[in-house]
């Protein structure tokens, strides 16, 4: 196949030694089938900004960090250089969030490298080998539905005690491989403790999967995960293998903000020296 204009630099880099075939297109960017020595790999290409029909809002971008001050103004003034240091931090959102939460045991594709604009990372197997399909491709029985329906609730408690929430989960982005299924396309994550949206976007992502095993389990409609999760969130007292009942009662207890904000640092201080680690081993 003729080699796309993007993926040239990470062949003549070594990165890649062969593109495949194309896997998908989706709204922000295409997806490639590549090989890299012995293995097989997937490689995401970012569409540009004027060619996406995903809109950057406000919403998912707010409180992104930015190199400096300086690009900080030029974002907010909307010039070229602003534009393209908006593009770079939004495909820097996604890396930054699969590295974090493949750290936190998170169920998504493993990252190899972020180059070009190109984003490397494990191509993620169905029972065939073959690449795994997307959950809205397929029918489930209702006790299926309810495994996966509970394996992904697991998912999104394990991605918000380590600080991020997806921000657009549904059966669109969810692969279902030979292990289970594996979260896919986080450019719009969010950290819960920095964007004042968090709330409404855990719930959205909960009563999306809700709605969706919903159809083939429809007692799941009735409840209310989204808001028990935020609640154990908000009060400290969310840990990855907290017991989940689906029931919700708004509680009159404060907010211990304090606990929270030092859980929040000693997660962050942990990522910043796994990260050095990782620098320190190339």
């Amino acid at each position: 196949m003729k080699i796309p204009k993007r993926l040239a630099p990470l062949l003549e880099d070594g990165l890649i030694d062969d593109v495949i075939r194309q896997l998908m297109s989706g709204k922000e960017a295409m997806v490639f089938v590549v090989r890299c020595g012995d293995d097989v790999r997937c490689a995401k290409v970012y569409k540009e900004a004027n060619k996406r029909s995903f809109r950057q809002s406000v919403d998912y971008t707010e409180n992104r960090k930015v190199k400096n001050s300086r690009q900080a103004r030029a974002m907010a003034k909307g010039s070229r250089y602003g534009r393209e240091a908006q593009e770079e931090a939004w495909q820097n959102a996604e890396v930054d969030a699969l590295y974090r939460l493949a750290a936190a045991g998170v169920r998504v594709p493993k990252p190899y490298n972020f180059h070009a604009g190109v984003l490397l990372m494990e191509l993620v197997t169905g029972d065939d080998g073959n690449a795994a399909p997307r959950l809205n491709d397929i029918e489930f029985t209702p006790e299926q539905a309810r495994e996966h329906f509970h394996t992904l609730l697991r998912q999104v408690v394990l991605m918000l005690c380590a600080g991020v929430i997806h921000g657009d989960l549904s059966e669109y982005n969810i692969l279902l491989g030979s292990e289970g299924p594996v979260i896919i396309d986080l450019p719009q994550a969010v950290d819960a403790a920095g964007n004042n949206h968090a709330r409404s976007m855990l719930e959205r992502d909960v009563n999306n999967l809700t709605g969706y095993f919903g159809r083939y389990a429809p007692e799941l409609l009735q409840t209310e995960y989204g808001k028990e999760i935020w609640a154990l969130y908000e009060h400290n007292e969310l840990r990855p293998d907290t017991p989940l009942t689906g029931h919700f009662t708004a509680s009159d207890k404060p907010v211990d903000l304090n606990s929270v904000i030092r859980e929040i640092d000693d997660a962050r201080a942990a990522e910043a020296a796994r990260l050095l680690r990782m620098q320190e081993e190339k």
